[in-house]
């Protein structure tokens, strides 16, 4: 009963997949963009500890961690460029 329900919740995660990358691609505005880039991260995150879940290992939860962190990252680094125009601030000697 489980695995039925597992394999079903992979699948509605697929379709928010779906969703999510069609934002991406047609989002009205950059912020919009980055918010569904940020869903996919979530998503794909879920998606590995689900399927984590459903083969009964621990392997799994180190992508997620991996994954957790790149989206964070990635997702810092493109609301700063947004918002200020570069990534890096660095100071320039006179």
């Amino acid at each position: 009963m489980s695995v039925i329900i597992i394999k079903v919740a992979l699948i509605f995660y697929g379709a928010a997949m779906c969703l999510a990358l069609f934002r991406l691609l047609k989002g009205p505005s950059l912020p919009d963009r980055v918010v569904a880039f940020d869903t996919i991260g979530v998503i794909t995150m879920s998606s590995v500890a689900i399927i984590g879940v459903l083969y009964e290992t621990q392997v799994y939860l180190e992508a997620v961690l991996i994954i957790g962190v790149l989206a964070f990252i990635s997702t810092i680094a493109t609301s700063r460029f947004i918002e200020r125009g570069v990534i890096f601030e660095r100071k320039r000697h006179k």
